[in-house]
């Protein structure tokens, strides 16, 4: 799936329903897909399709901060990127050209472009609706960013997302000097080292997570390659393959065949593919393969749920248990840029990615915590570090006073303005009574404790060298 077409907002009735009164909203975390972007490498050529596209308009306005060698003091230099490749022939540089030859507004590769950047805007916009003028959970303005946390993988289209979308939560003119300084204080954004990132499944970096990645894709490639629907797509599309062949493993991979048609499918006229990329069954198709092999792994072992995801959301349980121990600063809202595989990665860990179709670009999952206003008040705030306390601890060693803590307090996920259930919620005694969507904090935290890492860069080198085994019983997510 390519752009997303958001849902209308909820009307006053699923509002009510969705927010129901005995439960009060305490703390909100939205993982965010960055918005549309340009292929992540070049593809298809034979077609015509350019390899660059001109929609950035953005590159011919970066601003750089420049440190002062005299005073030490920062200012900014304005200026224009414009983007050199070579000549084929020759290997003489050369600049590269729009469709139209301009040089100018040139996206690289992987870029956020100016629709993705209309579209995270719109984002932004759509949530501080909600939780800001229909909700009135956060404050119309602020004076300091201190309630609102974000992070961001370090890949930029995700950090410019995540820009774009703060910058219409909060646009600039909600954004108040403080009392204090006169100012509005520099928001702040976390990011991580590469090697260090758990906010995407980082392969890279994670090598027994890499094997099993593998593993899963050549299982895929074994039961999809030599099938009627891979033979539809060869009867369409197999000519513009290397090789003349579709495959899960071609050149390119199926899913880089699928990175290709959404992108351009989201963008403008100059820069398409024959209409045979677009017939809706072979998308179907393509979409429903990737699906499996990218994510079914999440489905079925433990061990890929843990390495791939689990570290994230046993970041967002913490959150969330500091929340209700009230140990904190008053962080109310967490802002995460994040990926397609982040997304579909967490949901299907945890028994709640029921599509076969792709993440579209600009989703998001929203994590709320509520608390039962008919159990006494809570603390709030939240401390958004790592420690070990209650958050980080499975849930079998902790002791009575500690469980008592965590009574109360539901959890519940909605996947793009819809609500997704954790299947192991639905058990008796795990939900709010007559809803099973809102999970019980403590049933919440114990399947998610299932697959959180202890030492997720020791457990990411374990097994090197061994042959990857796929679990013969699958080990089903979300209980």
């Amino acid at each position: 799936m390519t752009t997303l077409q958001p849902r209308p907002p909820y009307t006053d009735a699923e509002l009510q329903k969705l927010y129901p009164p005995n439960l009060d909203l305490q703390l909100v975390q939205i993982l965010m897909r960055h918005g549309e972007r340009t292929p992540v490498s070049p593809r298809f050529q034979n077609t015509g399709l350019p390899p660059f596209w001109p929609y950035c308009t953005s590159v011919r306005q970066i601003t750089s901060t420049i440190l002062s060698p005299s005073s030490s003091s920062l200012t900014t230099l304005q200026w224009t990127r414009r983007l050199e490749t070579f000549s084929r022939e020759s290997d003489s540089p050369t600049l590269a050209l729009s469709p139209t030859s301009h040089p100018d507004n040139i996206c690289d590769m992987g870029t956020l472009t100016d629709l993705g950047r209309q579209t995270t805007s719109f984002l932004g916009a759509r949530l501080r609706d909600l939780y800001i003028t229909r909700l009135g959970f956060l404050p119309p303005a602020i004076t300091s960013p201190s309630q609102i946390y974000l992070r961001t993988t370090p890949v930029p289209r995700a950090l410019e997302s995540l820009q774009q979308t703060f910058s219409t939560l909060y646009p600039p003119n909600t954004r108040l000097p403080s009392p204090e300084t006169g100012i509005f204080p520099t928001p702040v954004i976390i990011t991580r080292a590469h090697a260090d990132e758990t906010l995407y499944p980082n392969d890279g970096n994670c090598r027994r997570f890499a094997a099993l990645s593998r593993a899963f894709a050549q299982r895929a490639a074994d039961r999809h390659n030599n099938t009627p629907d891979m033979e539809y797509l060869n009867q369409l599309i197999g000519k513009w393959m290397d090789g003349g062949k579709v495959a899960v493993d071609s050149r390119p991979r199926l899913s880089g065949v699928m990175d290709t048609i959404n992108a351009t499918l989201a963008h403008g006229p100059e820069t398409r593919l024959p209409k045979e990329f677009y017939d809706e069954k072979a998308r179907g198709i393509i979409e429903k393969i990737g699906v499996e092999e990218w994510f079914q792994g999440y489905r079925e072992s433990e061990e890929y749920r843990r390495l791939g995801i689990g570290g994230l959301v046993g970041d967002l349980v913490e959150r969330m248990v500091k929340s209700v121990e009230g140990r904190g600063d008053g962080v109310r809202f967490g802002l995460l840029g994040c990926h397609d595989t982040t997304l579909a990665g967490m949901l299907a860990s945890l028994g709640a990615f029921g599509t076969e179709r792709w993440v579209p670009f600009t989703s998001h999952v929203a994590v709320e915590l509520f608390r039962d206003n008919m159990k006494g008040e809570g603390k709030g705030g939240v401390v958004w570090g790592f420690g070990k306390e209650i958050g980080r601890r499975p849930a079998e060693e902790l002791g009575e006073e500690e469980k008592k803590k965590l009574e109360g307090y539901y959890v519940r996920l909605r996947y793009n303005d819809e609500v997704v259930t954790v299947p192991g919620c639905r058990m008796e005694g795990r939900h709010l009574e007559g809803d099973e969507s809102f999970c019980t904090l403590a049933a919440f935290k114990e399947i998610v404790d299932k697959f959180t890492p202890k030492n997720w860069k020791q457990e990411c080198r374990m097994g090197r060298g061994e042959t990857v085994s796929l679990p013969k019983v699958p080990e089903p997510a979300g209980y």
